[in-house]
């Protein structure tokens, strides 16, 4: 990997507003990135073209995420919940391999250290595992989720988190 490609995101929290945003980088990671791990109509199931807008607003703003900008752009998201469950973290499918990933997992280690968590789970794609891995998660259990009626391969994966005391 070539250092030269990794840009450095400023990490802030979700504001309204930046719901339309959101989708745009979830839709992106999904047609653009996860499409080498999944059929087209997987991924059209996962990502349609059209969405609730209410719906995804009423999410965002419910799953609290943290945002990655770029030059003012929002090129990623992920949040971790009070359970320590991490419901979303995707990154742009016209930015990855830049760390963007990497620092908005290190702020999700933040918000677990600051909420006293022990271990942070998650869902996680095919596509995502590698990075996962990476970050110290382990599978605990391959599963296949279902959206719109069509099955979709991912895995439950664990992080135990040591405490700094």
């Amino acid at each position: 990997m070539q250092h030269s490609l990794r840009s450095s995101a400023s990490i802030r929290r979700f504001r309204h507003g930046d719901e339309s945003a959101l989708y745009e980088v979830f839709h992106s990671a999904v047609h653009l990135i996860a499409r080498h791990d999944y059929t087209p109509a997987q991924i059209a199931a996962w990502a349609p073209a059209t969405l609730d807008a209410t719906r995804w607003a009423e999410h965002m703003r419910a799953i609290n995420p943290f945002v990655a900008e770029c030059d003012g752009q929002v090129v990623g998201y992920a949040d971790v919940q009070p359970s320590g469950y991490i419901d979303h973290f995707f990154v742009s499918g016209h930015h990855p391999r830049q760390g963007i990933g990497t620092q908005l997992m290190a702020a999700l280690h933040q918000e677990a250290a600051r909420l006293g968590l022990a271990v942070l789970s998650a869902e996680v794609s095919l596509t995502a595992q590698p990075f996962f891995k990476r970050s110290g998660f382990m599978v605990v259990e391959e599963q296949i989720v279902v959206r719109r009626g069509v099955g979709l391969p991912n895995a439950l994966m664990q992080k135990v988190i040591l405490s700094h005391a």
